[in-house]
């Protein structure tokens, strides 16, 4: 079974660290594409590990300037980083890329936009949001508690 398959099937279950191992396997397999950078930065951010979270997802999107999950990964880590300006513009790029139609990826940037807007900006615990690719086209939104 694809390397993958089985990373997103254990993230789905929060098994982040056999995730993140599952996508190294994947890697050896696969070499590092745009799928197996964004599911190990997707893993690495959910085991708290922004800094590596972030360099995988800023070279899924270099590799792939389209590739919507990365983007919005890397605002989420932006987020947790209090990057919040480098954050908002990540999520507008996630946005229209994907043109709007994720619910979730509309509430990461608005939550961006408010705290840029109002650092003091609280709605609750807004450092809950993730989204990861799971397939071709269908996207999971993940909570990191």
């Amino acid at each position: 079974m694809d390397g993958l398959i089985v990373g997103h099937r254990l993230m789905a279950a929060g098994e982040y660290e056999l995730a993140l191992k599952s996508y190294l396997r994947s890697a050896a397999d696969h070499g590092f594409n745009i799928d197996v950078l964004s599911a190990l930065g997707s893993a690495n951010l959910h085991l708290g590990r922004l800094g590596q979270a972030e360099r995988l997802l800023r070279q899924a999107t270099e590799k792939d300037e389209t590739f919507v999950p990365a983007w919005n990964n890397l605002g989420v880590v932006l987020m947790e980083t209090g990057q919040i300006g480098e954050a908002s513009r990540v999520f507008k790029v996630a946005f229209a890329l994907d043109s709007g139609n994720s619910p979730e990826i509309r509430e990461n940037l608005r939550l961006a936009l408010a705290n840029l807007e109002n650092p003091l900006y609280d709605e609750g615990d807004n450092n809950n949001f993730a989204l990861v690719r799971r397939g071709a086209g269908d996207y999971l939104l993940l909570s990191s508690i």
